[in-house]
C-alpha cells in the first residue's frame, strides 16, 4: 500500500492531472492547480521531495476525497 508520506513531485502531478485539476500557475518555487468546482487551489512546492505529508494532506481534504480514496487513485496510476 502506498504512503502519503513519500509521494514524488511526479507522481503528485500526475494524480492531480488524473483527478481533473490544471496547472494555472507553475512559475517560481510554488505550483498551483485548479479545475471547476474546487473551493481551495492545491499549492505545492516543487523544490521539496519527495512532497511532505502534511501538503498531501491538505490537498486530500481540498478535493473532498477520503485519504483511501486517494490511495486507491494513486495506486492505479
Amino acid at each position: 500500500m502506498k504512503k502519503l508520506s513519500n509521494i514524488s513531485v511526479k507522481e503528485f502531478r500526475d494524480i492531480l492531472t488524473l483527478l481533473g485539476l490544471h496547472p494555472l500557475r507553475t512559475v517560481g518555487g510554488h505550483e498551483i492547480w485548479t479545475k471547476n468546482g474546487l473551493k481551495r487551489a492545491v499549492v505545492f512546492q516543487t523544490h521539496v521531495e519527495p512532497i511532505p505529508e502534511f501538503i498531501v494532506r491538505n490537498a486530500i481534504r481540498d478535493l473532498g476525497m477520503s485519504r483511501d480514496e486517494f490511495i486507491s487513485k494513486l495506486e492505479e496510476m
